[in-house]
């Protein structure tokens, strides 16, 4: 639904009410005013409510679309976790469950690199010196997964240095949940 064209929709003061007294019972001005009451009253209406439009779950859907794509989340419905999101951003965690709420799976990923210390010098290093990400879904019918946009998803997700792979583990009794 579209803000801009609410047909009766008053706004809770008219603007006639509002005037001196000299133009109160002008019926010119009286319906001039109303004629401006009809234009400001959407805009009045969102200044009222303003605050439910920051909340996706409450906003018109075509500005819970726009406040998506100000905090840089897939979709409305990520917007709430938009911000732990870029937080996690570029990290296996991140992915998995940036993947797990796309796609509705249990989203496993596995990366070539590591972390470590040791107070022995000349100590292995972690990892493996080849960079790759393994991206492994976990889901009831393999087939019924859409590839293309999950390669697309995963390519704008992943660091952009590393080569990744997806396996697809049938695994009817996962879910993101548990």
């Amino acid at each position: 639904m579209s803000r801009r064209l609410v047909p009766g929709l008053a706004g809770r003061y008219p603007l006639g009410g509002q005037l001196p007294a000299v133009y109160a019972e002008d019926d010119n001005a009286q319906r001039i005013t109303e004629g401006l009451d009809e234009v400001l009253a959407p805009v009045l209406g969102v200044l009222d409510s303003l605050a439910a439009y920051f909340d996706p779950r409450l906003a018109p859907a075509d500005f819970a679309a726009l406040l998506a794509a100000w905090v840089g989340a897939e979709s409305p419905a990520a917007v709430p976790g938009a911000v732990a999101g870029h937080a996690a951003r570029g990290t296996a965690a991140g992915l998995a469950a940036a993947v797990g709420q796309a796609f509705g799976v249990l989203a496993e990923v596995y990366e070539s690199g590591g972390s470590a210390w040791s107070a022995t010098a000349g100590a292995p290093l972690p990892g493996s010196p080849d960079p790759s990400l393994t991206v492994r879904l976990h889901v009831p019918d393999p087939a019924a997964v859409d590839l293309p946009a999950l390669d697309a998803f995963i390519s704008r997700h992943r660091p952009a240095h590393l080569p990744y792979t997806v396996e697809l583990a049938r695994d009817p009794g996962r879910s993101p949940e548990g």
